[in-house]
Protein backbone atom coordinates (compact mmCIF):
# COMPACT_ATOMS: atom_id res chain seq x y z
CA UNK A 1 0.00 0.00 0.00
CA UNK A 2 1.54 3.43 -0.86
CA UNK A 3 0.17 7.05 -1.04
CA UNK A 4 -0.22 7.31 -4.30
CA UNK A 5 -2.98 4.54 -4.54
CA UNK A 6 -4.62 6.32 -1.48
CA UNK A 7 -4.71 9.38 -3.62
CA UNK A 8 -6.32 7.32 -6.54
CA UNK A 9 -9.29 5.61 -4.37
CA UNK A 10 -10.02 8.98 -3.22
CA UNK A 11 -10.43 10.74 -6.75
CA UNK A 12 -12.27 7.59 -7.60
CA UNK A 13 -14.68 7.75 -4.29
CA UNK A 14 -14.82 12.03 -5.10
CA UNK A 15 -15.60 11.90 -8.63
CA UNK A 16 -17.57 8.53 -8.81
CA UNK A 17 -15.72 8.16 -11.77
CA UNK A 18 -12.77 6.21 -13.23
CA UNK A 19 -12.28 8.39 -15.97
CA UNK A 20 -12.55 11.78 -14.29
CA UNK A 21 -10.34 10.67 -11.01
CA UNK A 22 -7.49 9.78 -13.78
CA UNK A 23 -7.89 13.14 -15.80
CA UNK A 24 -7.83 14.42 -11.86
CA UNK A 25 -4.80 12.72 -11.17
CA UNK A 26 -3.02 13.50 -14.28
CA UNK A 27 -2.39 9.37 -15.30
CA UNK A 28 -4.22 7.12 -17.82
CA UNK A 29 -7.33 5.62 -16.24
CA UNK A 30 -5.54 2.10 -17.42
CA UNK A 31 -3.14 2.94 -15.00
CA UNK A 32 -5.18 4.13 -12.17
CA UNK A 33 -7.41 1.46 -12.02
CA UNK A 34 -4.80 -0.91 -12.17
CA UNK A 35 -3.16 0.22 -9.08
CA UNK A 36 -6.68 0.38 -7.51
CA UNK A 37 -7.36 -2.99 -8.22
CA UNK A 38 -3.48 -4.03 -6.94
CA UNK A 39 -4.59 -2.42 -3.17
CA UNK A 40 -7.80 -3.98 -3.29
CA UNK A 41 -5.92 -7.16 -3.73
CA UNK A 42 -4.01 -6.53 -1.32
CA UNK A 43 -6.85 -5.58 1.38
CA UNK A 44 -8.82 -8.79 0.58
CA UNK A 45 -11.68 -6.63 -0.13
CA UNK A 46 -13.59 -4.16 -3.22
CA UNK A 47 -13.31 -0.66 -2.14
CA UNK A 48 -15.93 0.29 -4.88
CA UNK A 49 -19.17 -1.25 -6.81
CA UNK A 50 -18.83 -0.52 -10.48
CA UNK A 51 -21.48 -1.05 -12.70
CA UNK A 52 -21.75 0.92 -16.43
CA UNK A 53 -24.10 3.46 -14.92
CA UNK A 54 -21.92 4.48 -11.68
CA UNK A 55 -19.26 4.27 -8.89
CA UNK A 56 -19.95 3.88 -5.48
CA UNK A 57 -18.23 3.16 -2.53
CA UNK A 58 -18.58 -0.35 -0.65
CA UNK A 59 -18.83 -0.64 2.98
CA UNK A 60 -15.14 -1.73 3.07
CA UNK A 61 -14.22 1.98 0.81
CA UNK A 62 -16.27 3.69 3.29
CA UNK A 63 -14.18 2.30 6.04
CA UNK A 64 -10.99 2.46 4.15
CA UNK A 65 -11.69 6.16 3.35
CA UNK A 66 -11.32 8.41 6.13
CA UNK A 67 -7.64 6.40 7.41
CA UNK A 68 -6.74 7.23 3.75
CA UNK A 69 -7.36 10.40 3.67
CA UNK A 70 -5.84 11.16 7.48
CA UNK A 71 -2.96 9.47 5.84
CA UNK A 72 -2.46 11.50 2.92
CA UNK A 73 -2.64 14.81 5.09
CA UNK A 74 -0.18 13.21 7.82
CA UNK A 75 2.17 12.91 4.71
CA UNK A 76 1.61 16.48 3.28
CA UNK A 77 1.90 17.82 7.01
CA UNK A 78 5.45 15.95 7.14
CA UNK A 79 6.23 17.57 4.03
CA UNK A 80 5.42 21.28 5.38
CA UNK A 81 6.65 20.88 8.37
CA UNK A 82 10.30 19.50 6.89
CA UNK A 83 9.80 23.10 4.53
CA UNK A 84 9.15 24.97 7.38
CA UNK A 85 12.39 23.78 9.30
CA UNK A 86 14.64 24.94 6.52
CA UNK A 87 12.54 28.38 6.82
CA UNK A 88 10.21 27.48 3.77
CA UNK A 89 6.21 27.79 4.52
CA UNK A 90 4.69 25.11 2.11
CA UNK A 91 2.24 22.87 1.77
CA UNK A 92 -1.91 23.67 1.48
CA UNK A 93 -4.05 26.26 3.67
CA UNK A 94 -8.30 26.15 3.55
CA UNK A 95 -9.88 29.29 5.02
CA UNK A 96 -13.48 29.45 4.94
CA UNK A 97 -15.50 32.77 5.16
CA UNK A 98 -18.95 33.98 4.79
CA UNK A 99 -19.84 35.99 1.87
CA UNK A 100 -20.14 39.81 4.11
CA UNK A 101 -16.77 39.37 5.82
CA UNK A 102 -15.97 42.99 6.02
CA UNK A 103 -13.89 42.85 9.49
CA UNK A 104 -10.98 42.20 7.08
CA UNK A 105 -10.54 42.66 3.91
CA UNK A 106 -9.95 39.68 2.39
CA UNK A 107 -8.32 39.51 -0.95
CA UNK A 108 -5.63 42.04 0.06
CA UNK A 109 -5.03 39.43 3.14
CA UNK A 110 -5.29 36.35 0.46
CA UNK A 111 -2.85 38.96 -1.86
CA UNK A 112 -0.04 39.57 0.99
CA UNK A 113 0.00 35.80 2.00
CA UNK A 114 0.48 34.53 -1.43
CA UNK A 115 3.19 37.08 -1.56
CA UNK A 116 4.68 36.06 1.37
CA UNK A 117 4.11 32.45 1.07
CA UNK A 118 4.31 31.35 -2.83
CA UNK A 119 4.39 27.72 -2.03
CA UNK A 120 1.36 27.28 0.11
CA UNK A 121 -1.95 26.37 -2.13
CA UNK A 122 -4.16 28.58 -1.03
CA UNK A 123 -7.90 27.30 -1.16
CA UNK A 124 -10.72 29.86 -0.21
CA UNK A 125 -14.57 28.67 0.54
CA UNK A 126 -17.80 30.56 1.08
CA UNK A 127 -20.37 29.28 3.86
CA UNK A 128 -22.95 30.14 6.56
CA UNK A 129 -20.98 30.29 9.72
CA UNK A 130 -22.38 27.11 11.24
CA UNK A 131 -20.98 25.19 8.46
CA UNK A 132 -17.53 27.31 8.58
CA UNK A 133 -17.56 26.31 12.24
CA UNK A 134 -18.65 22.53 11.80
CA UNK A 135 -15.21 21.97 8.84
CA UNK A 136 -13.06 23.94 10.93
CA UNK A 137 -14.23 21.42 14.29
CA UNK A 138 -13.76 18.49 11.47
CA UNK A 139 -10.50 19.76 10.58
CA UNK A 140 -11.67 20.46 6.63
CA UNK A 141 -10.98 24.47 6.81
CA UNK A 142 -7.92 25.41 8.60
CA UNK A 143 -9.96 28.98 9.66
CA UNK A 144 -13.07 30.71 9.26
CA UNK A 145 -14.36 34.08 9.43
CA UNK A 146 -18.30 33.99 10.49
CA UNK A 147 -20.67 36.81 11.25
CA UNK A 148 -22.72 35.92 14.05
CA UNK A 149 -25.05 37.13 16.86
CA UNK A 150 -23.65 38.98 20.11
CA UNK A 151 -23.30 36.07 22.86
CA UNK A 152 -22.65 33.31 19.99
CA UNK A 153 -19.92 31.09 21.32
CA UNK A 154 -18.35 28.57 18.91
CA UNK A 155 -17.88 25.01 19.82
CA UNK A 156 -14.69 23.01 19.41
CA UNK A 157 -12.41 25.57 18.11
CA UNK A 158 -10.69 28.82 19.33
CA UNK A 159 -11.87 31.86 18.68
CA UNK A 160 -11.09 35.86 18.50
CA UNK A 161 -13.89 38.94 17.82
CA UNK A 162 -13.03 40.64 15.08
CA UNK A 163 -15.51 43.77 15.51
CA UNK A 164 -19.12 44.44 15.14
CA UNK A 165 -21.26 46.69 13.78
CA UNK A 166 -25.20 47.09 12.96
CA UNK A 167 -27.21 46.09 10.24
CA UNK A 168 -29.11 48.65 7.57
CA UNK A 169 -32.38 48.31 5.47
CA UNK A 170 -31.38 47.62 2.40
CA UNK A 171 -34.31 48.87 -0.35
CA UNK A 172 -34.91 49.91 -3.99
CA UNK A 173 -34.25 53.20 -4.81
CA UNK A 174 -38.25 53.35 -5.36
CA UNK A 175 -38.79 52.03 -2.41
CA UNK A 176 -40.97 54.90 -0.17
CA UNK A 177 -38.03 54.15 3.03
CA UNK A 178 -35.49 55.07 0.80
CA UNK A 179 -36.01 58.98 1.43
CA UNK A 180 -36.13 58.39 5.27
CA UNK A 181 -32.86 59.30 6.97
CA UNK A 182 -33.42 56.53 9.74
CA UNK A 183 -36.00 54.07 10.15
CA UNK A 184 -36.51 52.03 13.29
CA UNK A 185 -37.75 48.09 13.43
CA UNK A 186 -41.29 49.20 14.16
CA UNK A 187 -41.57 51.17 10.76
CA UNK A 188 -40.24 48.04 8.90
CA UNK A 189 -42.04 45.65 10.49
CA UNK A 190 -44.91 45.68 7.89
CA UNK A 191 -42.53 45.28 5.07
CA UNK A 192 -41.96 42.10 3.06
CA UNK A 193 -38.51 40.80 3.74
CA UNK A 194 -35.99 39.04 1.68
CA UNK A 195 -34.01 37.16 4.52
CA UNK A 196 -31.40 33.88 4.86
CA UNK A 197 -32.84 30.21 5.48
CA UNK A 198 -34.49 30.11 9.28
CA UNK A 199 -32.48 28.62 12.08
CA UNK A 200 -28.86 30.29 10.27
CA UNK A 201 -26.99 32.08 12.52
CA UNK A 202 -27.21 35.35 9.57
CA UNK A 203 -30.57 34.74 9.62
CA UNK A 204 -30.98 34.79 13.90
CA UNK A 205 -29.59 38.51 14.09
CA UNK A 206 -32.49 40.10 12.64
CA UNK A 207 -35.24 37.67 14.07
CA UNK A 208 -33.90 37.95 17.36
CA UNK A 209 -33.96 41.73 17.32
CA UNK A 210 -37.74 41.82 16.05
CA UNK A 211 -38.58 39.25 18.66
CA UNK A 212 -37.00 41.68 21.27
CA UNK A 213 -39.07 44.48 20.24
CA UNK A 214 -42.09 42.49 20.46
CA UNK A 215 -42.22 42.47 16.73
CA UNK A 216 -43.21 39.72 13.97
CA UNK A 217 -42.37 40.20 10.51
CA UNK A 218 -43.16 38.71 7.27
CA UNK A 219 -39.86 36.89 5.67
CA UNK A 220 -41.56 36.36 2.02
CA UNK A 221 -38.56 34.91 0.19
CA UNK A 222 -35.54 32.72 1.83
CA UNK A 223 -32.30 32.20 -0.39
CA UNK A 224 -28.86 30.97 0.66
CA UNK A 225 -26.80 33.57 -0.95
CA UNK A 226 -26.31 37.62 -0.67
CA UNK A 227 -26.21 38.02 -4.20
CA UNK A 228 -29.75 36.36 -5.24
CA UNK A 229 -31.03 38.95 -2.67
CA UNK A 230 -29.96 41.98 -3.50
CA UNK A 231 -31.01 41.08 -6.78
CA UNK A 232 -34.64 40.33 -5.65
CA UNK A 233 -34.27 44.00 -3.70
CA UNK A 234 -33.54 45.46 -6.63
CA UNK A 235 -36.51 44.06 -8.44
CA UNK A 236 -38.69 45.73 -5.44
CA UNK A 237 -39.41 42.11 -4.20
CA UNK A 238 -38.75 43.03 -0.75
CA UNK A 239 -36.81 44.81 1.35
CA UNK A 240 -33.51 43.21 3.07
CA UNK A 241 -31.05 43.74 6.83
CA UNK A 242 -27.44 43.57 5.58
CA UNK A 243 -24.45 44.94 7.81
CA UNK A 244 -23.82 48.37 7.22
CA UNK A 245 -19.85 47.84 6.79
CA UNK A 246 -20.88 45.46 3.62
CA UNK A 247 -23.42 48.15 2.14
CA UNK A 248 -20.24 49.57 -0.09
CA UNK A 249 -20.62 46.59 -2.01
CA UNK A 250 -23.98 46.83 -2.92
CA UNK A 251 -24.82 49.39 -6.17
CA UNK A 252 -28.24 50.92 -7.17
CA UNK A 253 -29.20 50.44 -3.60
CA UNK A 254 -30.82 52.41 -0.92
CA UNK A 255 -29.41 51.68 2.52
CA UNK A 256 -30.85 53.35 6.00
CA UNK A 257 -29.57 53.31 8.93
CA UNK A 258 -31.83 51.55 11.26
CA UNK A 259 -31.38 52.93 15.11
CA UNK A 260 -32.18 49.58 17.24
CA UNK A 261 -31.32 46.64 14.12
CA UNK A 262 -29.49 43.60 14.46
CA UNK A 263 -26.59 44.18 15.66
CA UNK A 264 -23.56 41.42 13.80
CA UNK A 265 -20.20 40.39 15.24
CA UNK A 266 -17.75 39.01 13.22
CA UNK A 267 -15.32 36.16 14.01
CA UNK A 268 -12.07 34.51 13.27
CA UNK A 269 -12.10 30.76 14.58
CA UNK A 270 -9.47 27.90 13.97
CA UNK A 271 -8.40 24.57 15.23
CA UNK A 272 -7.66 23.34 18.44
CA UNK A 273 -5.12 21.13 17.12
CA UNK A 274 -1.62 23.05 16.65
CA UNK A 275 -1.74 24.44 13.63
CA UNK A 276 0.32 23.47 10.39
CA UNK A 277 3.23 25.65 8.92
CA UNK A 278 0.91 27.60 6.53
CA UNK A 279 -2.29 27.89 8.78
CA UNK A 280 0.24 29.76 11.60
CA UNK A 281 1.47 31.96 8.57
CA UNK A 282 -2.31 33.25 7.85
CA UNK A 283 -2.91 33.35 11.61
CA UNK A 284 0.15 35.59 12.22
CA UNK A 285 -0.20 37.91 9.57
CA UNK A 286 -3.98 38.35 11.28
CA UNK A 287 -1.96 39.23 14.35
CA UNK A 288 -2.58 35.95 15.84
CA UNK A 289 0.20 35.28 18.65
CA UNK A 290 1.98 31.72 18.50
CA UNK A 291 1.06 30.95 22.18
CA UNK A 292 -2.83 32.08 21.24
CA UNK A 293 -2.57 29.60 18.28
CA UNK A 294 -2.02 26.85 20.49
CA UNK A 295 -3.95 28.72 24.16
CA UNK A 296 -7.32 29.53 24.00
CA UNK A 297 -7.56 33.17 24.99
CA UNK A 298 -10.27 35.84 25.87
CA UNK A 299 -11.74 37.57 22.23
CA UNK A 300 -9.98 41.20 21.62
CA UNK A 301 -11.47 44.04 19.63
CA UNK A 302 -8.16 44.64 17.57
CA UNK A 303 -7.52 41.31 16.00
CA UNK A 304 -6.55 42.51 12.77
CA UNK A 305 -3.37 43.98 12.52
CA UNK A 306 -2.35 46.23 9.40
CA UNK A 307 -6.16 45.98 7.98
CA UNK A 308 -9.69 47.02 8.93
CA UNK A 309 -12.06 47.19 11.92
CA UNK A 310 -15.80 47.12 12.17
CA UNK A 311 -16.96 49.34 15.10
CA UNK A 312 -20.74 50.38 15.24
CA UNK A 313 -19.73 53.51 13.76
CA UNK A 314 -18.25 51.87 10.55
CA UNK A 315 -15.03 50.92 9.66
CA UNK A 316 -11.13 51.95 10.81
CA UNK A 317 -7.78 51.30 10.38
CA UNK A 318 -7.11 48.56 12.95
CA UNK A 319 -3.62 50.37 15.18
CA UNK A 320 -1.16 47.78 16.55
Amino acid sequence: MDLQQMRYVLAVAETANFTRAAERCHVVQSALSHQVARLEKELGARLFERTSRRVRLTTAGEAFLPAARQALEAAERARAEVAAATGEIRGRLTVGSIPTVAAVDLPDVIRNYRVRYPHVRFSLRAGSSEQLVEQVREGTLDAAFLGVQPGFVPRGVHDRELGQGRHVAVVAPDHPLASHDEVDLRLLADEVFVDFAGGSAARAQSDRAFAAAGLRREVAFEVSGVELMVRMVRHGLGIALLPATFTPELHGLHCVPVTDGPIRVERLVWSHSTPPPAAAAFLSLLGVRGDEQRTRMPPTSDAVTGHRQVTQGGVRDAEV
